[in-house]
């Protein structure tokens, strides 16, 4: 960098988002504010994150290497985000120490991390050079804000073949408020795009009728509700994004949960504040995603997407900047993922039940009490199980789409509580007009053998207890879909499809109908939340009832996951087969249908059956994989 004066190299150092520490600074301190892509981290946490702390910060030495200081530093720095930090260099050791020396840290040896070597020109010019594939012109985007839109998509196309959405994830998004979807199709083929959302600014956190509006973590807004999915749908309305051609399906949107208690917004008298909150999570969180890299698995090309708001000064020139780093951080990132630490042996039976067996036997015998009343017909209740768990949550990702590939395969970062699942269930999709139910009813273990498991599939399709309980629930998805259907729209376009899994199989069909003028994705939601394989029939009467037998709130089990587009569109899962992760403690619930005739043994077989791919994917992720 000779030759270019102190205060330009400054300058544009911050342009990219890094700082110096040059060789006079040796056994000096280095201060400044913990950064992400050159953005101020004003998030700050009562809790000192040693996962997430630093993530993106930098020290470029004079000689034109990084000192990263994050992840995978061991140990890490604690200091929360958006504290003042101070870095010890050495430009002389041959790995580039650096040090924290915040006084949360300082009983902690000073981490040693390889140094990245840059592209040459990095510090000297603005920005790295790199061929623009974009689907919007100069031209395009004014256009764009003069009719009106108040966000509009920069897309760069490049070539991925070298990575997977999992290696996308951890160079791009591993962090607070991030996420990943991906889909295995019938058990085997692997969908063709997956999603990678990059940490999102703002998010929308809702427990009970109060919503809180978060920026980087931090509540800058809280509003009391009246009704709070028409509130979420206001938003979402509010966001006029354009549509260039050659966006994927999915480019942005709100992204998140709407937890099981989500049903007292729907039918208030299911409003229930006494029960028991073992884990405290938000009754729903929904993320801000502007910033999206969707993976093409067929062509191994990956379409990185940044929401440019045009109100901002220079927002094209900044979004097109963006995207420059983005794929300097895809051509020149490791994975960024550590050794593991203290590998840990973890089985099946270390799990505790909220229920004995006994108990949960006792559970089923007084839901076929009500069914011997005629309260109901199907009830669904469950048992949560829990562990002690120190390892990565993205570990359980890892060894779960391995182990148990999925329709629907998503992990999400939501900074206080980690959300891992593989469910195989839709719970409702919305695609241009088309509203879509997926009942899932009726399950077998796997066999051992290819003409084993051939022979519990014909069990499986003869068992009349099964196949009642799957009939009633394809009529409860037609009447589910019918209220928000135009009349005589509603089919059944697939009956009794055996799926297979990697521990189970089950029995499924799909309802499709036509959504009726004037309504939206939260009217769809209104009327087919919580699916019916996951709480029962009469739907009210039902759950109910498994507020009485169940001594917890169920959170986000048996509640929806996934995405609500920019456009409308939407696509969520039934939070089932799910773990949620929190202060040093995974939880994963499994439940199954009770009907007239149901055996309690066998039902309790049935969720721990439903657990066994989570169990192991859990006991990898803590052995180290």
């Amino acid at each position: 960098m000779a030759g270019v004066p102190d205060a330009e190299v400054e300058q544009r150092e911050q342009q990219v988002g890094v700082h110096r520490a040059v060789p006079r600074d040796e056994g000096r301190e280095w201060s400044g504010v913990a950064q992400q892509d050159g953005r101020d981290l004003e998030r700050t946490s009562p809790r000192h994150c040693s996962g997430h702390t630093f993530d993106r910060v930098r020290v470029a030495l004079a000689s034109g290497r990084f000192l990263p200081c994050h992840r995978r530093v061991s140990p890490p720095c604690r200091a929360p985000f958006g504290s003042k930090i101070r870095l010890r260099a050495n430009p002389r050791s041959a790995h580039r120490a650096a040090a924290c020396s915040d006084r949360r840290c300082r009983a902690s040896p000073p981490p040693h991390v390889r140094a990245v070597a840059p592209p040459r020109g990095l510090i000297s010019s603005p920005a790295p050079t790199i061929p623009a594939n974009d689907v919007i012109t100069q031209q395009a985007f004014d256009a764009y804000a003069a009719a009106g839109c108040n966000r509009i998509p920069l897309v760069r196309e490049v070539l991925s073949d070298l990575d997977t959405p999992l290696s996308v994830y951890l160079k791009l998004a591993d962090g607070p408020y991030a996420y990943l979807f991906e889909s295995v199709e019938g058990g085997e083929n692997w969908g063709r795009h997956s999603i990678i959302g990059l940490p999102c600014r703002r998010t929308y956190v809702l427990r009970g009728n109060t919503l809180a509006i978060e920026e980087l973590g931090e509540v800058v807004e809280t509003r009391q509700l009246d009704d709070p999915l028409a509130e979420i749908e206001r938003i979402r309305a509010s966001f006029k994004v354009a549509a260039p051609e050659g966006l994927p399906a999915f480019s942005g949107g709100l992204v998140g949960y709407f937890g099981f208690e989500s049903i007292g917004w729907i039918e208030p008298r299911l409003a229930r504040s006494d029960r028991v909150d073992e884990l405290g999570t938000p009754d729903a969180l929904l993320m801000q995603s502007e910033e999206v890299a969707v993976f093409d698995n067929l062509k191994g090309r990956l379409y990185l997407i940044v929401h440019a708001d045009p109100a901002q000064p220079q927002a094209y020139a900044r979004a097109r900047r963006r995207l420059d780093e983005l794929v300097f951080r895809l051509r020149h990132s490791g994975s960024g993922y550590p050794d593991v630490p203290d590998p840990k042996s973890l089985e099946e039976a270390d799990f505790r039940s909220s229920f004995t067996r006994e108990q949960y036997e006792a559970i089923v015998e007084r839901a076929k009490d009500h069914i011997r009343a005629g309260d109901i017909f199907q009830v669904v209740p469950s048992q949560r199980l829990s562990v002690p768990f120190r390892a990565r949550a993205v570990d359980v990702y890892r060894a779960l789409r391995a182990l148990n590939p999925s329709p629907y395969m998503y992990f999400l970062d939501l900074g206080g509580f980690q959300v891992v699942g593989s469910s195989p269930e839709i719970l409702v999709r919305l695609k241009a007009g088309k509203v879509v139910v997926r009942p899932i009813a009726g399950t077998r273990p796997r066999g051992a053998t290819p003409e084993q498991d051939l022979a519990l599939e014909q069990e499986l399709l003869s068992d009349a207890k099964e196949r009642a309980e799957h009939l009633m629930l394809i009529d409860l998805g037609r009447n589910d879909v019918g209220r928000v259907s135009t009349t005589g729209s509603v089919k059944l376009t697939e009956r009794f499809v055996i799926e297979r899994y990697s521990h189970v199989m089950h029995i499924v069909s799909q309802v499709e109908g036509d959504l009726r003028e004037g309504l939206s994705y939260m009217d769809v939601l209104k009327a087919t939340f919580p699916a019916g394989t996951v709480s029962g029939a009469p739907k009210i009467r039902a759950i109910e009832i498994i507020q009485e037998l169940e001594p917890h709130k169920r959170n986000l089990y048996a509640g929806a996951i996934g995405y609500i587009g920019w456009n409308g569109d939407a696509d969520t899962a039934i939070a089932i087969r799910t773990a949620v992760i929190q202060d040093g403690r995974l939880h994963v619930q499994a439940g199954g249908g009770v009907v007239f005739d149901s055996d309690p043994g066998k039902e309790w077989e049935e969720t721990m059956n439903k657990g066994r791919a989570l169990f192991r994917a859990v006991a990898q992720a803590a052995g180290g994989l």
